[in-house]
């Protein structure tokens, strides 16, 4: 999936009224969460999310059953 396409798929365009500078505030975050001391937990946390989220919707799940 392309970049834009996770951005509309987390909702964050809806979510923000395609507010550029709230996206990119909010990108910008996460890049100093992933320059931290907290990088590591972040990562864990933030995959964990994208496999509920995967999960949840039964057009992108890909089941293992």
């Amino acid at each position: 999936m392309e970049i834009g396409g996770l951005v509309v798929k987390a909702g964050i365009v809806n979510l923000t009224s395609d507010d550029r500078a709230t996206i990119l505030g909010a990108l910008l975050w996460m890049a100093d969460k992933l320059k931290s001391h907290q990088d590591e937990r972040a990562r864990v946390l933030w995959a964990a999310r994208e496999k509920q989220a995967l999960e949840a919707d039964p057009v992108t799940h890909k089941g293992t059953d």
